[in-house]
């Protein structure tokens, strides 16, 4: 009993935050998807009726959100790995010993993520600019035609996903780095003296050493691109066509445009089950890739 005590001792206090910050908020958001709370209810509480699930049967019923729900998941889909394979890519040149100058280019490539990305997006919006944009005006220089890049459904997701790489790809990269970096290098003398080449230490040494780190950093990538939100509010908004509106973006406009905060919770569990979902397909093909390792 007196271990038990000083064990709640030392824990109740993280215990308690966690409850007040995290708990607490939830279950109240899960209360009010059960309501129609909107801006009536909002400025009298008598107005707040219990619907039990019509949120949700209206929102699976939505052709809008499953358009939101495509748009995130092949963000997620195309932007995830992606961002991934950069990333590992970047780790990989940083960690030969070749490489000159590995400071400064960490600091480079970490560069994008500890900017503002509001600012950053606004930015890329002009750097996208159909007539006035660098990126034209360097493709119009090589002879191809101009690219509505934030006009054009084809190319208003792919120019998002693009920017997203750039902007998130270093930080996966650090961690992705200090996981090369604890692979014992006795692996990798062993594989050269059995007359293994470079591929086969990567494919037998490197990546079944960095698969923790890999399922980390895709869970965390995961989680980010889920949230899909500031790049289409400030680039796209949402369109055209709501060819860039996410989970995220239609929670936004349920809960802050039309004040129809029960949806709006709605939304957000919905999009928590998908996000779950991925995250336990992620852990089991991890478990699967470190049996048959």
């Amino acid at each position: 009993m007196r271990h038990s005590l000083a064990a709640w001792a030392f824990a109740g206090p993280g215990v308690a935050i966690i409850a007040v910050f995290f708990v607490l908020p939830v279950a109240a958001a899960f209360a009010v998807s059960l309501t129609d709370f909107d801006i009536y209810a909002l400025a009298d509480l008598k107005n707040l009726r219990f619907v039990g699930l019509r949120n949700y049967i209206e929102l699976v019923q939505a052709p809008l959100f499953w358009r939101a729900l495509a748009n995130t998941l092949y963000f997620v889909a195309i932007g995830g790995p992606l961002s991934i394979a950069a990333s590992l890519g970047a780790a990989l040149l940083l960690n030969t010993q070749a490489a000159r100058f590995k400071a400064f280019f960490r600091t480079a490539l970490f560069a994008p993520v500890i900017t503002t990305l509001v600012a950053v997006a606004v930015i890329w919006r002009y750097l996208l600019h159909t007539r006035y944009g660098m990126v034209n005006f360097s493709l119009t220089s090589l002879g191809f035609p101009q690219v509505d890049w934030l006009g054009d459904p084809h190319f208003s997701m792919p120019a998002i996903i693009l920017f997203a790489t750039w902007k998130n790809f270093g930080y996966n990269m650090i961690i992705l780095l200090a996981g090369l970096q604890a692979i014992p290098k006795e692996l990798y003398e062993a594989a050269r003296i059995d007359g293994a080449g470079n591929f086969r230490q990567f494919a037998h040494v490197t990546l079944p050493g960095l698969a923790p780190t890999l399922f980390l950093v895709g869970i965390l990538t995961m989680a980010g691109y889920f949230q899909l939100f500031a790049e289409p509010y400030v680039m796209t908004q949402g369109g055209p066509v709501q060819s860039t509106l996410s989970v995220l973006y239609l929670m936004y406009e349920q809960a802050f445009k039309w004040w129809s905060l029960g949806s709006a919770s709605a939304i957000a569990f919905i999009l928590f089950l998908f996000m779950l979902a991925v995250a336990s397909l992620q852990l089991l093909v991890t478990r699967r890739m470190g049996g048959a390792t």
